[in-house]
């Protein structure tokens, strides 16, 4: 089950508030907007990315990392055989991505994700 990218979920009120100092600063470009969540990507390679995101639009909690893979799945399938917490169920949502929460042996929560 590779995994494809790992983006950095950061948390703010307002996330597009730091449009200027990802762009002008750091370099990266706007790849998603969605209001709730802005997502950031190195020009040249779209899998080095970081999102700043309010609060999640479909599930109870705000995750700590997403990790995208080939096989959400398998991936959740091997979660649950495991016995760790599911947060938020595997679902498909409105803007094209498989995907699920789990809890992390540190308490963290993770987004595992594909996109369909």
């Amino acid at each position: 089950m590779p995994v494809k990218r790992i983006v950095c979920d950061l948390h703010a009120s307002e996330p597009g508030a730091g449009r200027a100092f990802y762009e002008d600063v750091i370099g990266l470009e706007l790849v998603m907007d969605q209001g709730w969540i802005v997502t950031y990507a190195a020009p040249g390679n779209p899998a080095a990315q970081l999102s700043v995101m309010a609060d999640d639009a479909t599930a109870p909690v705000a995750p700590d990392v997403s990790l995208e893979v080939d096989d959400v799945d398998g991936v959740h399938a091997a979660a649950l055989a495991a016995g760790h917490e599911i947060v938020h169920p595997l679902t498909d949502e409105p803007w094209g991505v498989r995907r699920f929460f789990v809890r992390d042996p540190h308490g963290k929560v993770i987004n595992i994700l594909g996109h369909r």
